[in-house]
């Protein structure tokens, strides 16, 4: 038996289709749907699982006989806004819950794999090397990053981090995020707007070393993130922080021209001033570096942007059933 935390969010529910597509159902979804008009509850249909627990009941409930039989916990759950302010709220989900439910996991030698994040990074300055020695030397640019940050560097003082795994996830796209709002992936925001107005805009650059546009981020298919967490499934001795992304740094006009090719238009690009809360937080460069997951063997290759982009948007957004689900195995 699985637990997925965030089990209907993104990543989370992405994980439960590939698991499904294995044959295995036997897993409870932990999450919060909100109303019905956020649209998170249709990340769950078609797919299918064994129970649902409201994330608030789910620490009180862990001595229950439904966790008996638990052998894996992958938790995804946490406010994932990078813009949310208030700072108790993200120490409260993000860094508190994640403590008491690794420690449960390792007192009873359970499977926990978590999400950490490459806000965790900050401006890139201290690179982006996800040796364990490295965490003391991040400062993140934002409270999402920090608590994020803390979680990581309290898992490895307590030696949480010999028996588990921590993913830095970068820049994630692909089917069941459309819940996530401002949150969501500029390929789906770049869809949206050529459907619309058959333009993109993308923030102007502020920097004189990077021209409009030029800014790059490491930007990961979802089903690549679902491959290696399912890998770490399968490989329960393999523990640490690591990297998920492509290895790659690519250029959001890169991004935009893949989406535009993907639906056989020419590209149409308007840059405009990027605001001024976000200037002194912004990424102008992120890249992960992967040897780390290599040489611990993970050797699957890495879906390209182009090819991402091309499976998104002619697989699910420009079509009748945008979701993962049964339906598409």
């Amino acid at each position: 038996m699985i637990l997925i935390t965030g089990g209907a969010g993104f990543i989370g529910s992405a994980m439960l289709w590939e698991l499904n597509r294995q044959g295995m159902d036997k897993v409870i979804v932990v999450d919060d749907l909100g109303s019905t008009t956020t649209g998170k509850w249709k990340n769950l249909s078609g797919l299918s699982f064994s129970d649902f627990i409201h994330k608030k009941d789910l620490l009180s409930r862990l001595n229950d006989s439904l966790f008996s039989e638990l052998t894996a916990v992958i938790h995804m759950g946490a406010i994932s806004a990078t813009t949310e302010t208030d700072a108790s709220l993200l120490m409260e989900n993000n860094y508190h819950y994640s403590q008491e439910l690794a420690l449960f996991c390792a007192s009873r030698n359970i499977r926990f794999i978590y999400a950490s994040s490459a806000a965790t990074y900050g401006d890139g300055s201290a690179g982006y090397n996800d040796e364990e020695e490295n965490i003391n030397r991040l400062r993140p640019l934002n409270m999402y990053g920090y608590s994020k940050y803390l979680f990581d560097l309290w898992a490895l003082k307590t030696g949480i981090l010999k028996q588990a795994a921590g993913l830095k996830f970068f820049n994630v796209f692909g089917p069941n995020e459309y819940h996530k709002e401002d949150m969501s992936s500029v390929v789906f925001k770049a869809f949206n707007q050529i459907r619309a107005n058959g333009s993109v805009e993308l923030f102007a650059s502020h920097r004189n070393d990077y021209q409009n546009g030029e800014q790059m981020r490491d930007f990961i298919y979802i089903k690549d993130c679902t491959a290696v967490m399912s890998w770490l499934l399968e490989n329960p001795a393999v523990n640490g922080v690591f990297n998920i992304g492509t290895g790659e740094a690519r250029s959001f006009n890169d991004l935009v021209n893949a989406t535009f090719h993907a639906l056989g238009l020419d590209p149409v690009i308007r840059y405009i001033p990027m605001p001024e809360t976000l200037r002194d937080k912004y990424q102008y460069f992120t890249r992960a570096e992967i040897s780390k997951l290599r040489s611990y063997g993970y050797t699957l290759p890495m879906t390209s942007l182009e090819d991402g982009i091309r499976d998104f948007v002619c697989s699910y957004l420009d079509s009748e059933n945008p979701y993962l689900d049964n339906l598409t195995l």
